[in-house]
């Protein structure tokens, strides 16, 4: 009996004890649970935050494996891309675009001489464009100066938001969030397009394989704020361009063309309007031709509906129509130039630059006895002696690119203005614009 008494006693007290640690486990799953669901929704959170800011590198393992058969799939039906000049859908050894060479698997040596062949390669596109860029700059954003995290200054919001951003030391304007709709400020807002004008910006390009993906829409309205056009840029390596715009009878029209856009790094897109005609690049090659469109009055620029995007954009620039330089030469005895840009605060002449370079080229090619003094024009932004000597470097890169091209040097003059000589008034954002200029003055 004593020992039935002790083996209840034993067990009371191991029930006791068991009941006491299944309580402490249970209070601890709780905790744990707790903790855990606290360590779920931080995580949650900061992957949000990781991917509104840096959406290159928001992807799951999960995501990287079911998209590995699928991409592979799709570099085998759609050919390779030249790293050289991004044309893509290359079946062949060499690129039916550039020329260059396929790049070999695991051959460091092949595609790093095709990553130094791409800016001779979009020179050449550029040399060869039809794109014509405006004489006279009516709105200018190169967002230089602009405070990080605040809202673009030369610019209204008309839905979503946008704020300044920095990309690898690039200022940008960041389209936020989705359907973002930005116009220019101007100061007849609903009617300030020439019946010729340029529109260009550069973009940061998205990429198929890591599933970024950016859209921009342009807008081009009359002054009641319908649409006269609008372009729709995809912006990927197997992107498209979609162009709907009505003809002054008020007709409906669509078109279509591929984008190949740069993936993850600057693209430079275009758009021409000149009386009637509508013609829309990318990187220098023509993709939209329209020969019948209404006039439009502004644009805006907008972040397309579809969700998970990057668009980050800079470099905004709008200008009258172009005169042809011959014109302006004989008019004016100079031919002043907005269309020759350089990298900020450098002597590297940006490759959209070509198009006017090759133009004068060509203008002194079918005038030999025509000289040039090579101008560099800056505002007064910074210091004046720095400025000087970036003018004068500039002038020396230009007249080395037409040297290279054929133009002998005796018939070129550099010169650095600085900020000696404005044209305009350097109190305003419009004056600076176009005190940054180049000029050619015939000798």
């Amino acid at each position: 009996m004593k020992k039935v008494l002790l083996l209840a006693c034993g067990l009371w007290i191991a029930s006791a004890a068991n009941a006491q640690f299944f309580d402490r486990l249970v209070r601890s799953a709780g905790r744990a649970a707790e903790n855990a669901v606290e360590r779920n929704v931080e995580k949650k959170v900061e992957e949000g935050v990781d991917k509104a800011f840096d959406e290159n590198t928001y992807k799951s393992k999960e995501q990287e494996q079911q998209a590995q058969p699928q991409q592979k799939q799709q570099q085998s039906q759609s050919g390779w891309t030249c790293p050289a000049c991004g044309h893509t859908g290359n079946t062949g050894k060499f690129c039916t675009e550039c020329g260059a060479k396929k790049p070999e698997a695991g051959n460091a040596n092949a595609t790093a001489s095709a990553a130094a062949a791409a800016p001779k390669a979009l020179e050449s596109t550029y040399a060869k464009s039809d794109f014509v860029p405006g004489d006279e700059i009516i709105f200018e954003d190169d967002v230089v100066g602009e405070q990080m995290g605040e809202f673009p200054s030369k610019w209204d919001l008309i839905s979503g938001n946008a704020e300044i951003a920095s990309v690898d030391g690039k200022t940008v304007i960041n389209l936020t969030d989705v359907s973002t709709e930005i116009e220019p400020l101007m100061k007849d807002q609903k009617n300030y397009l020439t019946e010729a004008f340029t529109l260009e910006f550069d973009f940061l390009g998205g990429s198929d394989d890591k599933q970024i993906y950016c859209d921009y829409i342009i807008h081009l309205r009359n002054t009641n704020g319908n649409d006269i056009a609008q372009i729709t840029l995809n912006g990927t390596a197997n992107g498209q361009v979609y162009t709907w715009w009505m003809t002054p009878s008020e007709d409906q029209r669509e078109q279509r063309a591929a984008a190949p856009v740069k993936e993850e790094t600057w693209n430079h897109v275009a758009l021409s309007f000149n009386k009637r005609a509508l013609k829309v690049y990318l990187n220098g090659n023509r993709l939209v031709n329209i020969p019948n469109c209404a006039r439009p009055q502004n644009f805006t620029i907008q972040r397309s509906h579809w969700s998970d995007h990057r668009n980050l954009m800079t470099n905004v620039r709008l200008c009258k129509g172009a005169v042809p330089l011959y014109n302006r030469l004989m008019t004016d005895g100079k031919i002043i130039t907005y269309a020759i840009t350089f990298d900020v605060g450098k002597a590297v002449i940006k490759p959209e630059s070509m198009t006017e370079i090759n133009r004068i080229a060509q203008l002194m090619k079918d005038n030999a006895d025509l000289k040039f003094e090579v101008q560099g024009h800056t505002d007064n932004t910074g210091n004046a002696a720095l400025n000087q000597k970036l003018s004068e470097q500039r002038a020396q890169a230009i007249v080395a690119k037409l040297t290279e091209m054929g133009i002998a040097p005796s018939r070129l003059t550099a010169v650095g203005k600085g900020q000696s000589s404005p044209i305009a008034d350097n109190s305003t954002d419009e004056g600076r614009a176009k005190n940054r200029r180049v000029e050619f003055v015939k000798k």
